[in-house]
């Protein structure tokens, strides 16, 4: 799924790239797939299923939006409205947090940006809350990051794909804000590269192959995984190795 191009082709059409901001939930955490089974319970109480043209609208967003798509397009919302849903996903989702895992080469990317001296942050719609059940396991990686803005940071109004956490992301750098288009935003929901390119940034997506491919279009660069990026193409300093 990693584009076609070549590396020279790829790096001559590219922005020049000197800060980085990183979604979190299915891009740096394992963590959708809770959320897909949780939903999936629910759901069955109410004789329907849960699918992934559902998922794909409710990816990125904060939980109150994310939660009003699910009721609404799956039509239950006269029987279980947003906020209950939440309250009955919530129990079980704070078990399955503190087991999550990282996406592969997430620890490999953020470990080598840092050691080169290359700026990056999280930018994620998960509450603080859930942000610290879902990285207690992960700490000392996400120290890594200059900083954290999360979903319910006060200068996020509207979540995905509103730019807002992003915009907020650019202004906490060191001498920021930064020149949207100096940043490079990592995402694997539709929502998120949206948000990005509202900022005015450049944006990579890395799907869940499950996610229909209409969705990505707006992407500047599509990988099957963190494991395939290049950071020569756009002008960060190269891996020492090839990924094992």
């Amino acid at each position: 799924m990693a584009n076609t191009c070549s590396a020279a082709d790829a790096s001559s059409t590219k922005p020049s790239i000197t800060h980085i901001i990183f979604d979190m939930d299915g891009l740096l955490l394992d963590t959708e797939k809770f959320y897909t089974e949780v939903q999936e319970i629910i759901l069955a109480r109410y004789n329907k299923t849960f699918d992934w043209s559902l998922k794909a609208k409710m990816m990125g967003k904060k939980a109150i939006e994310a939660a009003r798509v699910f009721v609404e397009e799956t039509g239950i919302d006269a029987l279980l409205s947003a906020e209950d849903f939440l309250v009955e996903r919530e129990d079980m989702l704070q078990s399955m947090f503190p087991t999550s895992e990282l996406m592969p080469g997430a620890s490999r990317l953020i470990q080598h940006l840092h050691a080169n001296g290359i700026p990056i942050c999280v930018a994620t719609g998960s509450h603080t809350r859930h942000f610290e059940l879902k990285t207690q396991r992960h700490g000392e990686l996400f120290s890594l990051m200059h900083h954290i803005v999360r979903g319910d940071d006060p200068e996020v109004k509207q979540g995905k794909p509103s730019p807002d956490i992003f915009l907020a992301a650019a202004k906490r750098f060191e001498g920021g804000p930064v020149d949207p288009k100096k940043i490079l935003v990592f995402e694997d929901a539709p929502s998120g590269v949206l948000a990005a390119k509202n900022a005015g940034m450049s944006a990579i997506m890395v799907p869940d192959p499950r996610l229909d491919s209409s969705y990505h279009e707006t992407a500047d660069q599509v990988l099957s995984s963190l494991l395939d990026f290049n950071p020569s193409e756009w002008g960060l300093p190269p891996f020492d190795k090839p990924p094992t």
